[in-house]
């Protein structure tokens, strides 16, 4: 045992005592041995490295972390406001009850640092392959040039992006973008428009709503209901076509606010790519355009006239001769060579009456009675396309002037205008001001001002069921709906600046239900031409007033309105003409079989 202990000793002060192992280190102990020595110098290194890893390291983490969110340098904010801003979404905008009628969705757009591309005419061939739209000679400027950020194409679609980054083109850049989305189509293109390659509104409510899409998150309603723009779009392109019309245009509101449920101008165009469109399509017929409306005046010239109490309905002017004023001619395409009194005038719609009664009320009245009307002044609008309406001074507004704006020739409007002023006059006299945006009650309760007298707006209901009844619209009847309006067919003015024969605006402009006035719908269509269904003729009765009839026969159950039966239509339809007194119904013959449609114009040579 002791031989094996003094062995075990022996083999212990053998082994080797390396620093920090088996033995602490001593500061004073020198090494013995060179392998000593190099593990030494190499754990020292070690240690070094360590640290000066360690203290970069905790450098970066706090630099970055002081840039991430204490730094309040300029250029990190602007950085951000840069990547903000390409990928900032514009609201959307909606119609009436919530369907999108422009959205943003997220792009890609392609760009290029042209010093770090290494080839650049094989990068050019390879891109052209992909992107073939893209322009050589552009492309070649771009890549041979020094821009670190030079942008190539703009909203590539996901297979594009595909096969771009399968090219593997050092150099290329994909960045976030997004572009603007009309689900609607042509339907509403007029009344939404539509936006740059930036997103900057350029026409329609994209324009006129402008800084609140990008300013707010909150979609934008507009008082539109799709429903009824599709019904009204579909109704004004088959009379278009099917009468070879140049244009057309229409508009359904609600004229206890205003608000318009659907608006269509034809022509239209795509406003996802409107620099196809040519200018005639894009022109908005509904605000842009102004035209003289015809026989459609006849309903303000007769509100005013038994609204002032100068005349009275029963009041008769002689229509026997036509009338000759200055240089001009007065005419009747229907004569019916008898006196009539205010209420066949309408309904006849004579021009050779209407004029002798705006002669009686006067110059005045009816210049200041117009523009109560709002229809001497620029209608206020949300779309910035609105035309300004062309009427005489009053200093030009001479007797002539007088008596032709009686039947709406010599004062241009656009239908915005004219739908205001018609729907204020059946709306028991209280102004309606048209808008594009979705109202709520409290902003429509505020702001009314009374026109004519409640008395005066219920005759004018009367007269203008008789139009529909017994005159010009007969073939705007919808059984059920108590559709009252009025006609109208104005010559347009050639290049010599006269009246054409063969060239016109025939329109027709409706309420209903008359005895409880709630929606107007106008239609009209420019320079059409008569069928073998309309026997050649093209007047507002033949090819506007249908045009109206089938959109309210479409849209009435839409909107919640029951068609009447015909014990209800019958019953509403005495009490609606009471104001008119059963003597002047009793006096108006009722012919059977005729259609004064047919050859119902105003004109004036």
């Amino acid at each position: 045992m002791k031989g094996w202990r003094k062995s075990k000793r022996q083999t212990s002060a053998r082994q080797p005592s390396l620093p920090g192992l088996f033995t602490p280190p001593s500061k004073s102990r020198r090494l013995a041995t060179p392998h000593e020595q190099a593990l030494d110098v190499a754990r020292a290194r070690l240690v070094a490295a360590s640290l000066v890893f360690a203290i970069a390291y905790l450098i970066i983490a706090g630099r970055l972390t002081f840039l991430t969110l204490l730094s309040d340098t300029p250029e990190i904010p602007m950085a951000r406001q840069e990547i903000n801003e390409s990928i900032a979404s514009r609201a959307d905008i909606t119609d009436r009850n919530g369907t999108v009628l422009a959205t943003s969705l997220p792009t890609i757009s392609l760009c290029a640092d042209a010093k770090k591309i290494i080839n650049p005419d094989e990068a050019i061939k390879q891109l052209i392959a992909v992107l073939p739209e893209l322009d050589p000679k552009k492309l070649h400027d771009d890549l041979h040039g020094t821009k670190h950020c030079v942008m190539l194409k703009r909203h590539l679609t996901p297979k594009q992006s595909y096969e771009v980054n399968k090219l593997g083109i050092a150099g290329l850049e994909f960045r976030p973008d997004e572009r603007r989305i009309y689900p609607a189509g042509n339907v509403a293109a007029h009344v939404v428009g539509y936006t740059d390659i930036d997103n900057n509104g350029l026409a329609g409510m994209e324009k006129g709503l402008d800084s609140r899409l990008e300013e707010l998150p909150e979609a934008a309603a507009l008082s539109i209901d799709l429903r009824v723009q599709t019904i009204l779009h579909r109704e004004l392109n088959n009379a278009m076509n099917n009468f070879h019309a140049i244009g057309a245009a229409g508009l359904v509101m609600d004229m206890t606010t205003g608000e318009l449920l659907g608006m269509v101008s034809l022509p239209d165009f795509d406003p996802q790519h409107p620099g196809n469109a040519d200018d005639d399509a894009k022109f908005n017929r509904d605000t842009l355009g102004v035209y003289e409306m015809g026989s459609t005046f006849k309903i303000f010239n007769t509100a005013l006239a038994l609204d002032s109490g100068l005349i009275h309905v029963g009041d008769s002017f002689d229509t026997t001769h036509p009338l000759e004023v200055g240089s001009q001619t007065i005419r009747d395409f229907h004569d019916e060579n008898r006196w009539l009194n205010v209420a066949e005038i309408f309904t006849h719609s004579s021009n050779i009456g209407s004029a002798r009664m705006a002669e009686r009320i006067g110059a005045a009245r009816q210049r200041t009675f117009f523009s109560r009307l709002g229809l001497t002044e620029k209608a206020s609008l949300e779309l910035p396309e609105v035309g300004a309406p062309l009427v005489p001074s009053a200093r030009d507004w001479t007797q002539s002037t007088t008596m032709t704006t009686a039947f709406g020739h010599g004062i241009a409007v656009n239908s915005i205008q004219l739908a205001g002023a018609v729907a204020t006059v059946v709306n028991d006299g209280m102004a309606v001001h048209p808008t594009l945006l979705k109202q709520s009650v409290m902003m429509n309760t505020a702001n009314k001002d009374r026109v004519i007298s409640p008395h005066t707006s219920a005759m004018m209901r009367a007269l203008m069921r008789l139009v529909v009844t017994r005159g010009t619209a007969k073939g705007a009847e919808v059984a059920g709906y108590m559709l009252g309006g009025k006609t109208g067919t104005a010559d347009k003015l050639n290049a010599s600046h006269h009246y054409s024969t063969n060239a016109r605006l025939s329109s027709f402009i409706g309420v209903f239900p008359m005895n409880a006035p709630k929606y107007l719908v106008f239609a009209m269509l420019d320079d059409p031409k008569g069928n073998a269904k309309t026997y050649g003729y093209a007047t507002g009765g033949w090819v506007a007033a249908p045009v109206v009839s089938k959109v309210v026969s479409q849209i009435g159950p839409l909107l919640d309105l029951a068609p009447l039966t015909p014990e209800m239509e019958a019953a509403a339809e005495r009490q609606l003409m009471k104001p008119l007194g059963a003597q002047i119904l009793d006096g108006m013959p009722v012919e059977e079989g005729s259609n004064y449609a047919s050859v119902e114009s105003d004109s004036v040579q």
